[in-house]
């Protein structure tokens, strides 16, 4: 586009409005028309390691979000909170953010300080009962200066009828002459380039094409600006001369990397501003959100999306889910970390497409990683993520939305519809966009055979009646089983691979091909409950067909996957167990495996993995099987050399013991770079040095199998409970931040700490992870019921 001439007008007075038009501006700035420096510094996300995500709860009618619906307007507007920051804030579809940040700058007579400076930073819940347990995604955020000038206090939630981010800050000094200003970086449209911004005498807009953002206040802005981001943004003259010398009415006629700046006013002692940043598909809808969103006030809102008084909202859904009270007996905290999760996953579900459960609000290492383009990160569809995250609704009893996540599989499963498709059907999409959009398209079979599973879960729930299963059947699920047995040419962008089952195009850290036990342990699970769900249907042939495949997969299992000539080197290792994938069929073999996320490739038998206890978790094994048993030495080894070692132990904090915390598998290089420090792919996704970390979730793994272990042994008694409870619960507890975000991964100490983590804290790799909640929650029902809650009898029955 053409960039416009700067025109400039001297001491133009704005008559800025946030909610009336009598609202004024100070004059002293020199006030010029439109902003120099396009299109701004490079654009990248926030970071990644968030403390806070929220939105509204939102009610199904028939399955579905309606804005029709007795209980008003669907809100589409999501936030998250790092650092004490509003990081990014989407709106419409789950994955598209609206801005990278909105962050308070308080000016003094010689000090300007950001909220992205180094804080003393506190957060906490709005709204909790009398045991401390959180009854909404509400949040108070304290950030206090280094030097004891000035306290905030922010206040954040959604407009559960409005598309509106509400945000109260509460400002404290005892200092004279102190003023507040409020700074936003829009991306609309999920990118950080593109954009205009302009002043307008209701509030401060940016957009680009049709998706519109407003900043509105209950009191009038003093001031105003818009510009490009590190350039003209303002920012740089309030650190310099804590003042405005200039403004800038508009961006002008080219785009880019845009920034809002509005002083909200003086402050001494508890000074409070009301803001709305609204969303909508034009100017006039956005501000109008904002408008009515103020109109109603603080307290209106808070209440409604509390869910007080008639409003439905969180405290209704938590007082829904029926066995949260008896779940909360095995947690070592109370239950405050189990409320948290039932909200946490219930917010990751899109409220466009109902059922739509992704990986996790964030962006893995977001503060380097460009947004010049679109990118959903985690907020996006992985079926085995969302097949974990559905098992968990179930667990604590929300068989609405488990039943609508089941529904909206068919969305993303290949078809002879599927754009592009030139292969085989049946198999399900690596990860999609919510709406269904292809991102990535490697096969993954687990996740081909667990909707299979989760149908049969829902069944025998009574969740699925025996009509709706039959029906089922023939759309979905006969076809992912067919796939499971014949395999099938994958053929779409770019995959033109023949796959041929089990061995699989990549396993569940698709970073591999091969013969995976985690893998096999779901096709195996898949194809039992496929051949239980297919004789319900009426069709016996097909039913024979997949139970006699999976007995065949099945009996190949320690042929294909268990060494009994490893090369581990350790006090522990005896040369048998499971390895974590090989591609060939003799696992005595020397093969080397891919080269991956800057790790050259090994010996397969040097590298273990977890996946060996999927086998017990589905049924396909007893967790006391020789296999299985050999194979927990060298998985728990702590002597192996540290790139190999997989298990670490993390002491807690109260002194009372310690726990385990496993990585995803020796050689993994998804992480922080051991050298330098620097992010994962920060320098190229192959750079080497870099490092896969802890993953909590792998703790609630092996918390499960020792439920499975003892059930086994018959000694799942009182004492051996609440050892478990204490070890692994507990555990995983300790790896959420204050918050109560679980993370992806936590740091190991191992390598450059750049970044100055602690011990057990979550990196800035994805927070918080949708798969890491929902296991802490079906561990906990396992725990309760005293038998591991994804496990399948009828897979168990059916292999003896």
């Amino acid at each position: 586009m053409k960039k416009i001439n700067l025109i400039t007008a001297s001491f133009i007075a704005l008559g800025l409005t946030a909610c009336s038009s009598e609202q004024s501006v100070s004059t002293t700035a020199l006030t010029q028309i439109s902003a120099p420096g396009a299109p701004g510094v490079e654009p990248f996300w926030a970071y990644s390691g968030k403390t806070g995500i929220g939105t509204s709860y939102e009610q199904y009618k028939a399955g579905h979000y309606d804005d029709s619906a007795a209980t008003g307007k669907v809100s589409k507007v999501w936030f998250s909170i790092a650092k004490g920051m509003i990081t990014e804030t989407m709106f419409g579809l789950i994955h598209q953010a609206q801005i990278k940040d909105m962050q308070f700058v308080v000016v003094g007579k010689d000090f300007t300080v950001t909220e992205n400076d180094d804080l003393d930073v506190s957060i906490d819940y709005l709204y909790k009962d009398e045991a401390g347990r959180p009854l909404s995604l509400a949040y108070k955020v304290v950030s206090k200066d280094k030097q004891g000038r000035f306290s905030l206090e922010k206040h954040i939630f959604t407009d559960p009828n409005g598309q509106t981010l509400f945000v109260r800050s509460v400002f404290n000094t005892d200092l004279e002459g102190v003023k507040a200003y409020v700074n936003v970086n829009p991306y609309i449209d999920n990118n950080g380039l593109d954009d205009f911004a302009k002043v307008t005498d209701k509030g401060l807009v940016a957009w680009q094409d049709d998706n519109f953002l407003s900043l509105q206040a209950s009191q009038p802005f003093k001031q105003a600006t818009v510009g490009f981001t590190g350039i003209s943004d303002g920012l740089k003259e309030l650190k310099k001369s804590q003042s405005l010398g200039t403004t800038y009415q508009n961006t002008g006629e080219q785009s880019g990397n845009v920034s809002l700046l509005a002083e909200l006013g003086d402050i001494s002692t508890n000074t409070t501003f009301d803001l709305a940043l609204s969303f909508g598909q034009s100017e006039a809808a956005s501000l109008k959100e904002g408008q009515a969103s103020l109109s109603q006030g603080y307290q209106k809102l808070l209440d409604a999306y509390n869910g007080k008084g008639d409003a439905i909202g969180w405290q209704d859904y938590l007082a829904s889910l029926e066995p949260l009270s008896t779940l909360t007996s095995s947690t070592a905290d109370n239950g405050k970390l189990l409320y948290t999760s039932a909200m946490v996953l219930k917010a990751q579900e899109d409220k466009t497409h109902a059922g739509a459960l992704i990986a996790s609000l964030s962006n893995p290492w977001g503060e380097t990683v460009s947004a010049k383009t679109g990118s959903t990160g985690y907020k996006a569809v992985w079926v085995r993520d969302f097949y974990q995250v559905a098992m968990a609704f179930m667990a604590m009893g929300d068989t609405k939305t488990a039943k609508t996540a089941f529904e909206y599989l068919e969305k993303v499963q290949v078809t002879a519809r599927t754009p592009g498709n030139g292969g085989d059907t049946g198999w399900f999409l690596q990860k999609t966009h919510v709406d269904g959009e292809l991102e990535w398209v490697g096969v993954q079979l687990d996740q081909t055979a667990m909707p299979i599973m989760l149908a049969w879960k829902l069944h025998q729930a009574d969740v699925l009646s025996d009509q709706e299963l039959t029906q089922w059947y023939g759309k979905m699920l006969k076809p992912a089983a067919d796939f499971l047995v014949d395999g099938g040419l994958a053929k779409i962008l770019w995959n033109d691979t023949q796959i041929t089952p089990p061995a699989t195009q990549q396993e569940r850290w698709e970073e591999q091909n091969g013969y995976s036990p985690s893998t096999t342990a779901a096709v195996v699970a898949g194809l039992v409950t496929a051949a239980d769900i297919a004789k319900k249907a009426g069709d016996t042939k097909n039913a024979v067909r997949y139970l006699e495949t999976a007995k065949q997969y099945n009996s190949e299992i320690e042929s294909t996957m268990f060494t009994t000539q490893g090369n581990l080197k350790s006090d522990n290792a005896d040369g048998e167990y499971f390895i974590r994938i090989g591609q060939d069929k003799d696992p005595n073999s020397s093969t080397t495996l891919n080269a991956n996320n800057g790790r050259d490739g090994f010996d397969k038998k040097q590298i273990l993995d977890g996946g060996f206890l999927e086998l017990v978790r589905y049924g396909v094994r007893d967790a006391l099987a020789p296999s299985i048993v050999k194979t927990l030495p060298e998985y728990d080894d702590e002597s192996l050399i540290d790139n190999l070692q997989v298990r670490y132990t993390f002491n807690f904090a109260d002194g009372s013991g310690s726990f385990p915390g496993y990585r995803r598998y020796g050689n993994d290089g998804y992480g922080e770079d051991e050298v330098t420090g620097n992010n994962y792919a920060e320098g190229g996704n192959n750079t080497p040095g870099q490092r896969g970390r802890v993953w909590p979730f792998f703790t609630g793994e092996r918390g499960h199998y020792e439920i499975a272990a003892a059930n086994a042994s018959n000694s799942l008694n009182a004492m051996k409970q609440n050892t478990i409870k204490n070890t692994y619960v507990k555990g995983m507890e300790a790896f959420a931040n204050e918050g109560m975000m679980l993370p992806e991964q936590v740091w190991d100490g191992v390598g450059n700490n750049k970044a100055g983590y602690e011990l057990g804290e979550g990196t800035n790799s994805a927070t918080p992870l949708a798969w890491t909640h929902a296991e802490y929650i079906k561990l906990l029902r396992s725990l309760s019921d005293k038998h591991v809650w994804d496990h399948y009898p009828v897979v168990e029955d059916a292999l003896k």
